[in-house]
């Protein structure tokens, strides 16, 4: 067990640590597979931030251990908070202050994770004393600006160290000098990202006297903003939403305790996938119909696709139409976008074009992920259509080539389904996928081996 101490961090990573690319091997026979993934990522940093604002000692178990969440790790740690930890045991324990941060002054390096970068700076907004928040490059290039502009609002200063709206910042935190006799309201746009709503949400128990977020977008929910408010609701933290505004009342707390964390969802999709690719079948365990990630809705397109999904005990199983047959579809996936890449693996399998609407926030993520789906598509000799918001994507037997990630884990995970199909597929910077599965491809050569 790690107890304090400093938790090793991922560097930026070079060229030499990029290492060879991976060839996939591809299936000769359907895939009959059982399979554990890790912990959510997403639930695992909001379950992060929760547990550090708490008062007293909260348990966190299937905790997920990767490049985001260290990064998140190390933030905590260094801040000052008691963090201890053991990877073989998939816990980690954090003694919370009720809402304090131990240190006034300070650095933090939150990587290229998303929820680090704006749940860990609207918490420094909210806290007492003068820190600076650093990031990678690829996180630097994320939108962060609708964010800062209502921490600003909130009495907080933050100053851009390189680029106008975006990391890396120095926050000098209002430490509670918000007036106490009536409720904080703000308003806030969430079309380039819901994490934004998210933070502010996360940290309302700092705010004593409540919190109010209207939103001004046309997009006012989402799935991970309803993990956030179960997640919330289930550690005592009530939330109220209207349709418009969220509410977070006066007086509201987390309490310490025990926080089991969720198998991350949208890892189980690509083994899911997989089956339905080579009519075979996966099962992922302790993934049900009960877990709270959106990335659930996959299962429902791949069963609109062909796929039949059912309950077993040891988790959600796929079974994959015989052959692999795929049904071409048209599908809104604005609420799980994180399997657009997972989709757009899939389809040049379809008997039809597979077209995917309402993604244009994706084009904000790890990397362009419109462009980079079709450029790579392109580069697999697979038809496909850009839009600002949409792709298009035509049937056709992709060919043998070298997939380029783009320093993007889904990417890469998603990408690497094509070679299960197709000889001569293989994946650049397969080492991407540490930000989230830091093992997928060895999982994936044991599974392929069988």
């Amino acid at each position: 067990m790690q107890k304090q101490g400093v938790l090793p961090l991922p560097s930026e990573r070079n060229s030499d640590e990029m290492g060879e690319n991976y060839k996939v091997h591809r299936l000769t026979a359907p895939t009959d597979w059982v399979v554990e993934v890790p912990g959510s990522k997403s639930m695992t940093n909001r379950a992060l931030l929760m547990a550090a604002l708490a008062d007293g000692t909260t348990t966190l178990r299937g905790v997920l251990f990767s490049d985001d969440s260290r990064n998140f790790l190390g933030s905590l740690q260094s801040l000052g908070f008691r963090v201890e930890i053991d990877e073989a045991a998939k816990a980690v324990t954090v003694e919370g202050l009720n809402g304090r941060i131990p240190v006034t002054e300070g650095e933090i390096y939150v990587g290229s994770a998303g929820t680090a970068a704006r749940f860990l700076t609207a918490m420094l907004a909210m806290a007492e004393g003068t820190f600076v928040v650093n990031a990678s490059e690829q996180m630097k290039r994320r939108p962060m600006k609708p964010l800062f502009a209502v921490l600003e609002s909130m009495g907080a200063k933050i100053t851009c160290l390189e680029k106008e709206g975006f990391l890396p910042v120095r926050i000098r935190g209002i430490g509670g000098r918000l007036p106490v006799h009536e409720m904080c309201q703000v308003e806030l746009d969430i079309s380039e990202s819901t994490q934004f709503l998210s933070a502010l949400m996360l940290i309302s128990p700092m705010v004593k006297q409540g919190l109010r977020i209207t939103i001004t977008s046309e997009r006012k929910d989402g799935a991970y903003i309803r993990i956030t408010r179960k997640m919330m609701e289930r550690l005592g933290a009530a939330v109220d939403f209207d349709g418009i505004s969220y509410t977070m009342p006066s007086g509201i707390a987390y309490r310490p305790g025990c926080c089991q964390i969720e198998p991350d969802v949208s890892a189980a999709c690509y083994f899911y996938a997989a089956a339905a690719l080579t009519g075979g079948r996966a099962v992922v365990r302790h993934v049900t119909r009960a877990c709270m990630q959106g990335d659930l809705k996959f299962l429902e397109l791949l069963a609109q696709m062909g796929c039949s999904v059912s309950d077993t005990p040891d988790g959600i199983e796929v079974r994959g139409a015989a052959g692999g047959r795929l049904k071409g579809v048209t599908v809104d996936m604005k609420d799980f976008s994180d399997q657009t890449m997972t989709l757009a693996a899939l389809a040049p399998f379809a008997d039809g074009d597979v077209r995917i609407e309402n993604i244009g926030h994706i084009r904000l993520q790890e990397s362009d992920r419109i462009h980079a789906i079709v450029t790579e598509l392109m580069r697999l000799g697979i038809s496909c259509e850009e839009e600002s918001d949409a792709i298009t994507i035509h049937p056709g037997m992709p060919r043998p080539a070298v997939v380029q990630t783009y320093d993007d884990h889904r990417m890469a995970m998603a990408f690497a389904l094509i070679g299960l199909r197709v000889e001569g597929i293989e994946i650049a910077d397969p080492m991407c996928c540490r930000k989230t599965f830091e093992d997928y491809f060895e999982v994936l050569d044991r599974l392929t081996a069988k």
